[in-house]
């Protein structure tokens, strides 16, 4: 077994888990919280994911792949430059949220105090960004592995001991639920700081070749502006799909409450199934980046071709047997969140949108490996501005409503993955068959 199906399974083990934690986190928030205030919930998280990313300015991709590419004796002058770089950062970013996020009305309605709170946010996701970038990079995995599903175990600790404790009002308990994120992301940030560190501290010891700052710098930021473009390109849409919903079917004519309620279940109870089996994606994405980026860097295209066989199959299977066990334990599985007949013809519907991301996640991370994050920034702007197109469009309409929000996503999903997997196969210079092929590109 090669070290990239070991990494692979090692990550998919603890995600499992970590996955089961959050579900049941999503259990406990859609029944503390009811379904109007898990809409809101679903309403506020991606503005708080929207904050992250561009606290994290994707390091972990970047460092990553500059590790992957780069001898170790380079390692310790990149990751001092980088320091640099966050300190920096970070003090402006905290400065500039600060001041402008008291004037955002997204964060009316909720307690004072959540604003605040995605400002502490900040500091903590910027540095757990160069630890997370650096062990992907050398892929030691059992500590992003460790991380993450300490996160998930702290959350859910955390809001099984304050919901049961403690009764709360709606705008204070969707307070707690994102206090006890931050304080499970604070956690994380002390356990992967203080291994980094360690490490640090070895490399410095080490023999180590000079690597001047500024072009330090200009590497990682090459792949950092562009991902972090993409990742907010992503994160503004999730941000606008909620407004996008509820006006279409209020057009539609429901009323802003049901519109409301209806998203919380599309969001916070079908897409929170239907990506339950996605953990193993994202641990694809973490093994594929420096692995992809290593073989691209030394001209191995047989690796390359081999990786991407790898993972598509990995996706087929797992994508087919998550599908088919959606559709055929719908019912049980939404009525663990809320009895809802609506919740279960939704997840139904979704099955397109959610096996066409599980290739997605792998295909971005082969994109980012070799070099082509703008392809894949500018196939996610069309994807999203076709996709929102047909959903307002045929969301509006009275005989489809739901139907037609669902119709548009999953035709975002499929015309997305269409366009990665076309332009990696052009890349490696093999048809889409993995045939022979030569294609200018």
């Amino acid at each position: 077994m090669n070290s990239f199906v070991k990494g692979t399974l090692l990550l998919v083990v603890a995600a499992f888990f970590g996955e089961c934690l959050e579900f049941f986190v999503n259990m406990i928030l859609a029944r503390e919280l009811g379904e109007e205030g898990m809409g809101l919930y679903m309403t506020i998280l991606p503005m708080v994911f929207f904050v992250v990313i561009i606290a994290s300015l994707e390091l972990p991709v970047s460092i990553s792949k500059f590790v992957a590419e780069k001898q170790r004796e380079t390692h310790y002058y990149m990751l001092k430059s980088t320091l640099n770089l966050t300190i920096s950062f970070t003090i402006v970013f905290v400065a500039v949220t600060a001041l402008l996020l008291p004037y955002i009305p997204i964060f009316n309605g909720y307690h004072p105090y959540v604003k605040w709170l995605v400002v502490l946010l900040i500091p903590i996701v910027s540095f757990t960004s160069i630890a997370r970038g650096y062990f992907m990079g050398v892929q030691h995995m059992g500590k992003i592995a460790l991380s993450n599903f300490l996160k998930k175990v702290v959350q859910l600790l955390l809001l099984f001991w304050v919901y049961q404790a403690f009764q709360f009002d709606l705008q204070m308990a969707i307070l707690i639920a994102i206090a006890s994120l931050i304080a499970s992301e604070l956690l994380v940030c002390t356990y992967l700081v203080a291994a980094y560190f360690i490490q640090y501290q070895m490399l410095r010891k080490g023999p180590n070749q000079y690597m001047n700052g500024k072009k330090v710098r200009k590497a990682l930021l090459a792949v950092s502006f562009p991902t972090t473009g993409l990742r907010l390109f992503h994160s503004f849409t999730h941000a606008l799909q909620p407004f996008l919903v509820k006006a279409a079917l209020i057009s539609a004519g429901f009323s802003s409450v049901m519109a409301n309620e209806h998203y919380g279940l599309l969001a916070g109870v079908a897409m929170s199934i239907g990506f339950f089996p996605a953990f193993i994606g994202h641990s694809l994405m973490t093994m594929l980046i420096p692995n992809v980026s290593e073989a691209f860097i030394n001209n191995d295209n047989k690796k390359l071709i081999r990786l991407l066989k790898q993972s598509m199959s990995i996706t087929m299977v797992y994508g087919t047997i998550a599908v088919f066990a959606m559709n055929m334990f719908a019912e049980p599985l939404t009525h663990l969140f809320f009895d809802s007949s609506s919740a279960v013809f939704y997840l139904k519907l979704l099955w397109p949108y959610f096996l066409f991301h599980f290739f997605i996640i792998p295909m971005q991370a082969y994109l980012i490996g070799l070099g082509l994050v703008k392809d894949a920034l500018f196939h996610t702007i069309w994807s999203h501005v076709i996709s929102f197109g047909m959903m307002y469009i045929l969301g509006s309409l009275e005989s489809f409503q739901m139907r037609g929000i669902i119709l548009g996503m999953n035709m975002g999903a499929v015309l997305l993955m269409l366009m990665h997997y076309v332009t990696i196969c052009k890349k490696l210079g093999v048809s889409v068959y993995f045939m022979k092929k030569r294609f200018i590109y």
